[in-house]
């Protein structure tokens, strides 16, 4: 299994910090990428909507969720930093095939959700902003898909800072909104107080939980605190785990101002005006300038907005790889990964903004974050599970008070999504003009993710826990060697990747070799934090492969071969020629791995430009 994010993981380095604060300094960050999911587009709607139809009433909703969501998050980060593993990742490994691919598809339904709230989020900006229609506006938000990719190529630093920049635009914008509103301080303290005036209530609550706490930012922090290298002592461990705190404590309370500052510019501005029914957030932009008497109080909520939506559409691609490639231990090239996952939000948008019109929007986005919450069930019981785990944690499992506090808000949050489920059902089952086609589709499907939450819950209780794997790399290394064949004297290099291809690539090189021949295996580490630090990477990856290299080189040693190895960085078809043109090779032997010309886009293709920069003949091998 591969680390997460391994094209920055282990990326930026602490150890050479020498004050407490620039100490500090290098772990700040993370929860930062992480917060922009607490103020997206989706949480606007529902905070506008709760704003507006409740006034102050569900402000305690948005400080109990920011109190849960620091404690998960927590939890989340407490995972990365001790098991090196994230949460998809440590999922896999406890987990059957069967579940993990389910619990997948429930991942993956939740970021696609959250991507779409953030389509249309960043969708309406533009056009609040600029008047162009919403349907444009979403097939612009194609145009951000390689945003992602500049902004990583650059390091994770200046993703951070990028991000960063993004979420104090929002801040300072809802600053001055604040002091444009002038909400009732008084009144403000009173939504503090727990209470809930009707089942309508109860939805946009569920809503604000879900738009609040949501699933993917569980998986997403348990990889990004991985960028940081420090030392793996237990002091060390320690202490980034205390870093970390303080970091998810700034940024997780700068997203509750973000958030309590929506709800209560709409309870001040539209709720205290008698506007009970604004839910789209093209309303409520509207309506700023008349009601507060202010030119700049639209501008500056559009373009939060659009800071909003551009921040969260980040950190939604990169827990989209990390769900993908934990579960599935499938990479594809980052490009593809971040056009699928914007078509997959893109598509629904564009379908029902075309049937239904744009006034549907608000509903849209609501309706998201509910598909939010009801997932989150199925992230924070394994997480718990996890990081309760003596032997899994190594002795930095939680307390049996945090288990206890983290059990009581699964059980709320469980809770209330099972409420909001039974209370559809019946709904649908009373309205509906033929019941019995939802007895036989919806409620079997409600009564089966009922038993996988209790699956999860219960199983890791009665089982003991698996042994850790230590080959975490994407690679299966199974090679079995056929050496009875005529030699002819060679120096050979064979490029070898650790899957069913080195198999026949080694098997020809021993073929057209002899024993006394000279072979060097040559992988290439591909990750983006190779691609820049060269050979004085030190990832988790590197490490895996190196050792892999190594147990290629000692297997073949014990068969009769002359080994030797060599560990390139960066893009192969760069890495491999200069390998090879720097040494003194008769031959270089590759595998094709079988791709299509689909396969390569996706994947990538190394053997052409291989091909075309080396002095010496080329075996390709067709796997």
């Amino acid at each position: 299994m591969s680390k997460s994010l391994e094209e920055v993981n282990q990326s930026i380095a602490t150890e050479n910090k020498k004050t407490g604060f620039r100490k500090i300094l290098a772990f700040l960050g993370p929860a930062y990428l992480i917060s922009v999911g607490y103020m997206d587009p989706g949480n606007w709607a529902t905070d506008i909507a709760g704003g507006s139809q409740f006034g102050y009433a569900l402000l305690w909703v948005l400080l109990m969720s920011n109190i849960m969501a620091l404690l998960l998050q927590s939890l989340s980060a407490r995972l990365g930093i001790v098991t090196q593993r994230d949460l998809a990742q440590a999922s896999r490994e406890t987990y059957s095939p069967f579940i993990n691919y389910i619990l997948y598809f429930l991942a993956e339904v939740a970021i696609a959700a959250c991507d779409l709230a953030e389509v249309l989020g960043m969708a309406i900006g533009l056009n609040l902003l600029f008047d162009i229609s919403l349907i444009q506006g979403v097939m612009i938000t194609v145009l951000d898909t390689f945003l992602l990719l500049f902004l990583i190529n650059k390091g994770m630093r200046k993703m951070e800072a990028f991000i960063i920049a993004l979420v104090a635009i929002i801040g300072f914008s809802f600053v001055f909104e604040m002091l444009f509103a002038q909400p009732d301080v008084t009144q403000v303290l009173s939504g503090l107080v727990p209470s809930m005036p009707s089942d309508a209530a109860l939805y946009i609550a569920i809503g604000i939980i879900g738009a609040t706490v949501m699933p993917h930012n569980l998986y997403l922090h348990s990889s990004l605190v991985q960028t940081r290298k420090f030392d793996r002592s237990k002091t060390g461990i320690k202490q980034a785990l205390k870093y970390n705190f303080i970091d998810s404590t700034i940024a997780l309370n700068l997203a509750f101002f973000v958030n309590a500052a929506i709800l209560i510019l709409a309870a001040a501005t539209f709720h205290k005006n008698g506007l009970f029914e604004v839910a789209e957030i093209q309303d409520a932009h509207q309506l700023l300038a008349p009601m507060l008497g202010n030119k700049w109080a639209p501008i500056l909520f559009a373009v939060a907005l659009i800071a909003a939506g551009q921040s969260s559409t980040i950190t939604g691609t990169l827990a989209g790889q990390i769900v993908m490639e934990g579960y599935l231990n499938l990479r594809i090239q980052p490009w593809v990964r971040r056009i699928i996952t914007r078509l997959i939000a893109i598509v629904p948008a564009v379908v029902i903004i075309m049937i239904y019109g744009e006034s549907v929007t608000g509903k849209m986005l609501i309706f998201s974050q509910v598909i939010l919450s009801l997932q989150l069930g199925f992230a924070i019981i394994p997480l718990i599970h996890f990081v309760s785990d003596k032997s899994k944690m190594k002795g930095f499992h939680i307390s049996r008070a945090t288990q206890i506090a983290s059990w009581i808000i699964a059980t709320i949050i469980v809770s209330l999504n099972a409420k909001l489920v039974l209370n559809q059902i019946q709904e649908w089952l009373q309205t509906s003009d033929n019941p019995i086609v939802l007895w036989f589709t919806v409620v079997p499907l409600a009564l089966g993710f009922l038993v996988l939450l209790l699956y999860i819950v219960f199983k890791p209780l009665f089982t003991t826990t698996k042994q850790t794997i230590e080959n975490h790399s994407p690679h299966n290394v199974i090679v079995k060697l056929n050496t009875q064949k005529s030699y002819a004297k060679k120096s050979i290099a064979v490029s070898v990747d650790f899957s069913a291809a080195d198999e026949k690539a080694l098997n020809h090189a021993f073929d057209i070799g002899e024993k006394d021949s000279k072979y060097t295996l040559i992988h290439v580490v591909e990750t983006v934090g190779a691609l820049f630090y060269g050979n004085t990477i030190s990832d988790h990856e590197t490490t895996m492969d190196e050792k892999l290299l190594l147990d290629y080189k000692r297997l073949l040693e014990e068969k009769g071969f002359h080994i030797e190895v060599k560990l390139g960085f960066g893009k192969p078809g760069k890495v491999i020629p200069a390998i090879i043109n720097e040494g003194d090779y008769d031959l270089l032997i590759m595998g094709t791995h079988g791709h299509t010309a689909f396969k390569d886009l996706v994947f990538g293709t190394t053997v052409d430009n291989v091909r075309h920069k080396i002095n010496i003949p080329l075996f390709i091998v067709k796997n």
